[in-house]
Protein backbone atom coordinates (compact mmCIF):
# COMPACT_ATOMS: atom_id res chain seq x y z
CA UNK A 1 0.00 0.00 0.00
CA UNK A 2 2.53 2.02 0.76
CA UNK A 3 4.40 1.41 -2.44
CA UNK A 4 1.11 2.70 -4.15
CA UNK A 5 1.10 5.98 -2.56
CA UNK A 6 4.66 6.52 -3.39
CA UNK A 7 4.48 5.90 -6.57
CA UNK A 8 1.80 8.67 -7.36
CA UNK A 9 3.21 10.61 -5.24
CA UNK A 10 6.57 10.31 -7.42
CA UNK A 11 4.18 10.69 -10.80
CA UNK A 12 2.79 14.22 -9.53
CA UNK A 13 6.36 15.65 -8.10
CA UNK A 14 7.82 14.65 -11.86
CA UNK A 15 5.39 15.95 -13.28
CA UNK A 16 5.53 19.35 -11.38
CA UNK A 17 8.77 18.97 -12.05
CA UNK A 18 9.01 18.83 -15.79
CA UNK A 19 6.16 22.09 -15.53
CA UNK A 20 8.48 24.00 -13.27
CA UNK A 21 9.49 26.24 -16.35
CA UNK A 22 6.31 26.58 -17.70
CA UNK A 23 4.12 27.40 -14.86
CA UNK A 24 7.09 30.13 -13.89
CA UNK A 25 6.69 32.06 -17.65
CA UNK A 26 2.71 32.19 -16.38
CA UNK A 27 3.90 35.05 -14.31
CA UNK A 28 6.55 36.78 -16.68
CA UNK A 29 6.04 38.98 -19.52
CA UNK A 30 5.91 36.88 -23.21
CA UNK A 31 9.66 37.39 -24.68
CA UNK A 32 8.68 36.06 -28.13
CA UNK A 33 7.12 38.34 -30.93
CA UNK A 34 4.11 37.39 -33.18
CA UNK A 35 6.24 36.67 -36.30
CA UNK A 36 5.85 37.95 -39.38
CA UNK A 37 2.99 40.16 -38.20
CA UNK A 38 5.80 41.71 -35.87
CA UNK A 39 9.63 41.83 -36.34
CA UNK A 40 12.25 42.75 -34.79
CA UNK A 41 14.49 46.61 -35.66
CA UNK A 42 17.06 45.57 -38.39
CA UNK A 43 20.21 47.11 -37.63
CA UNK A 44 21.36 50.10 -39.28
CA UNK A 45 24.18 49.12 -41.56
CA UNK A 46 22.31 45.64 -42.53
CA UNK A 47 23.41 43.73 -45.86
CA UNK A 48 20.10 42.23 -46.71
CA UNK A 49 18.45 41.68 -50.54
CA UNK A 50 20.00 44.08 -52.87
CA UNK A 51 17.71 47.08 -54.53
CA UNK A 52 18.37 49.52 -57.83
CA UNK A 53 16.68 52.69 -58.68
CA UNK A 54 16.65 52.57 -61.86
CA UNK A 55 16.11 56.54 -62.33
CA UNK A 56 19.56 57.27 -61.43
CA UNK A 57 21.77 54.67 -63.15
CA UNK A 58 23.59 55.67 -65.90
CA UNK A 59 25.19 52.26 -66.77
CA UNK A 60 28.73 53.04 -65.59
CA UNK A 61 29.23 49.46 -64.88
CA UNK A 62 31.32 50.23 -61.66
CA UNK A 63 29.23 48.23 -59.51
CA UNK A 64 29.71 44.71 -61.84
CA UNK A 65 33.19 45.02 -61.67
CA UNK A 66 33.46 45.88 -57.97
CA UNK A 67 31.40 42.41 -57.36
CA UNK A 68 33.55 39.65 -56.11
CA UNK A 69 31.39 36.98 -57.46
CA UNK A 70 30.04 38.21 -60.52
CA UNK A 71 26.41 37.99 -59.40
CA UNK A 72 25.96 41.69 -61.47
CA UNK A 73 25.08 41.62 -65.40
CA UNK A 74 24.48 44.88 -66.80
CA UNK A 75 24.26 45.79 -70.57
CA UNK A 76 23.93 49.12 -72.50
CA UNK A 77 23.51 50.80 -75.73
CA UNK A 78 24.48 54.01 -76.31
CA UNK A 79 22.10 56.86 -77.20
CA UNK A 80 21.07 58.45 -80.20
CA UNK A 81 22.42 62.49 -80.25
CA UNK A 82 18.30 63.42 -80.91
CA UNK A 83 17.81 61.31 -77.86
CA UNK A 84 17.29 63.00 -74.31
CA UNK A 85 17.45 60.44 -71.50
CA UNK A 86 17.47 63.26 -68.88
CA UNK A 87 19.34 63.74 -65.58
CA UNK A 88 19.83 61.61 -62.44
CA UNK A 89 18.95 63.01 -58.77
CA UNK A 90 22.19 63.91 -58.38
CA UNK A 91 22.85 65.92 -61.62
CA UNK A 92 24.61 63.28 -63.22
CA UNK A 93 23.90 63.52 -67.71
CA UNK A 94 22.29 60.31 -68.62
CA UNK A 95 23.81 59.07 -72.24
CA UNK A 96 23.50 55.34 -71.93
CA UNK A 97 20.32 53.31 -71.93
CA UNK A 98 20.56 50.44 -69.80
CA UNK A 99 18.98 47.63 -71.97
CA UNK A 100 19.45 45.06 -69.13
CA UNK A 101 20.62 45.12 -65.15
CA UNK A 102 20.25 42.07 -63.23
CA UNK A 103 21.25 40.64 -60.00
CA UNK A 104 21.44 36.73 -58.82
CA UNK A 105 20.85 37.45 -55.08
CA UNK A 106 21.71 33.73 -55.05
CA UNK A 107 25.41 34.34 -55.85
CA UNK A 108 24.95 37.35 -53.94
CA UNK A 109 27.67 36.87 -50.86
CA UNK A 110 26.38 40.18 -49.10
CA UNK A 111 29.94 42.10 -49.06
CA UNK A 112 28.26 45.63 -49.78
CA UNK A 113 31.26 46.23 -52.03
CA UNK A 114 28.85 46.95 -55.19
CA UNK A 115 27.26 49.92 -52.92
CA UNK A 116 30.35 52.29 -52.66
CA UNK A 117 31.80 52.95 -56.07
CA UNK A 118 28.42 53.64 -57.93
CA UNK A 119 28.56 57.57 -58.09
CA UNK A 120 24.47 58.45 -58.55
CA UNK A 121 23.73 56.23 -55.36
CA UNK A 122 21.49 54.09 -56.88
CA UNK A 123 22.56 50.58 -55.42
CA UNK A 124 22.01 50.06 -52.58
CA UNK A 125 21.27 47.27 -49.18
CA UNK A 126 17.59 46.89 -47.92
CA UNK A 127 15.93 46.12 -45.09
CA UNK A 128 14.37 42.97 -47.01
CA UNK A 129 15.81 39.72 -45.61
CA UNK A 130 13.25 37.26 -46.62
CA UNK A 131 13.32 36.19 -50.27
CA UNK A 132 13.39 32.29 -50.47
CA UNK A 133 11.67 30.54 -53.10
CA UNK A 134 11.11 27.38 -54.50
CA UNK A 135 12.86 27.94 -57.85
CA UNK A 136 16.43 29.64 -58.43
CA UNK A 137 16.20 31.24 -61.37
CA UNK A 138 13.30 33.74 -59.17
CA UNK A 139 16.69 34.38 -57.33
CA UNK A 140 17.46 36.57 -60.14
CA UNK A 141 15.92 40.02 -60.10
CA UNK A 142 15.73 42.03 -63.45
CA UNK A 143 15.99 45.59 -62.92
CA UNK A 144 15.88 46.97 -66.40
CA UNK A 145 12.50 48.76 -67.21
CA UNK A 146 12.98 48.05 -70.83
CA UNK A 147 10.95 45.72 -72.71
CA UNK A 148 12.52 42.84 -74.61
CA UNK A 149 11.20 44.44 -77.89
CA UNK A 150 12.37 47.69 -76.70
CA UNK A 151 16.11 46.82 -75.74
CA UNK A 152 16.59 45.35 -79.06
CA UNK A 153 15.95 48.28 -81.00
CA UNK A 154 18.00 50.72 -78.87
CA UNK A 155 21.03 47.92 -79.43
CA UNK A 156 19.88 48.16 -83.15
CA UNK A 157 19.56 51.72 -83.16
CA UNK A 158 23.49 52.12 -81.33
CA UNK A 159 24.57 49.49 -83.68
CA UNK A 160 22.92 51.16 -86.46
CA UNK A 161 24.63 54.55 -85.55
CA UNK A 162 28.08 53.07 -85.26
CA UNK A 163 28.23 51.74 -88.22
CA UNK A 164 27.22 55.11 -89.79
CA UNK A 165 29.54 56.93 -88.16
CA UNK A 166 32.30 54.34 -88.80
CA UNK A 167 31.46 54.90 -92.86
CA UNK A 168 31.24 58.75 -92.57
CA UNK A 169 34.89 58.52 -90.75
CA UNK A 170 36.16 56.36 -93.32
CA UNK A 171 34.22 58.64 -96.16
CA UNK A 172 35.98 61.76 -94.69
CA UNK A 173 39.55 59.95 -94.43
CA UNK A 174 39.42 58.95 -98.12
CA UNK A 175 38.32 62.31 -99.47
CA UNK A 176 41.53 63.62 -97.31
CA UNK A 177 43.70 61.18 -98.76
CA UNK A 178 42.26 62.42 -102.28
CA UNK A 179 42.79 65.97 -101.43
CA UNK A 180 46.39 65.09 -100.73
CA UNK A 181 47.13 63.10 -103.58
CA UNK A 182 45.83 65.59 -105.93
CA UNK A 183 47.71 68.30 -104.07
CA UNK A 184 51.04 65.80 -104.76
CA UNK A 185 50.19 65.84 -108.15
CA UNK A 186 49.47 69.24 -108.79
CA UNK A 187 52.85 70.37 -107.29
CA UNK A 188 54.71 67.33 -109.20
CA UNK A 189 52.97 69.13 -112.63
CA UNK A 190 54.40 72.67 -111.23
CA UNK A 191 57.69 71.41 -110.38
CA UNK A 192 58.02 69.75 -114.58
CA UNK A 193 56.59 72.99 -116.34
CA UNK A 194 59.07 74.76 -114.40
CA UNK A 195 61.90 72.16 -115.41
CA UNK A 196 60.53 72.07 -119.19
CA UNK A 197 62.26 75.98 -120.71
CA UNK A 198 65.91 74.18 -120.52
CA UNK A 199 65.01 71.15 -121.98
CA UNK A 200 63.03 72.47 -124.72
CA UNK A 201 66.52 74.68 -125.43
CA UNK A 202 68.55 71.11 -125.10
CA UNK A 203 65.83 70.21 -127.82
CA UNK A 204 66.28 72.59 -130.33
CA UNK A 205 69.76 72.73 -129.99
CA UNK A 206 70.18 68.71 -130.53
CA UNK A 207 67.82 69.27 -133.52
CA UNK A 208 70.36 71.74 -135.79
CA UNK A 209 70.20 70.32 -139.07
CA UNK A 210 73.95 68.59 -139.79
CA UNK A 211 74.28 71.44 -143.01
CA UNK A 212 74.58 73.94 -140.99
CA UNK A 213 76.87 73.01 -138.41
CA UNK A 214 79.31 71.99 -141.67
CA UNK A 215 78.60 75.71 -143.26
CA UNK A 216 79.84 77.02 -139.80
Amino acid sequence: MTTYFKDIYDGVATALIGMRVTLGHLFKKNVTIQYPDVKHDIPERVRNRLYVNMDDCIGCDQCAKACPVNCITIETAKALPDEELGETSTGNRKRLWVTQFDIDIGKCCYCGLCVYPCPTYCIFMTPSFEFTEYNREDLIYHFATLTPEEAAEKKANAERHKAEQAAKKQAALAAKKKAEEKKQAEEAAKAGGADSPDESKKAEGNDTPDEEKNTD
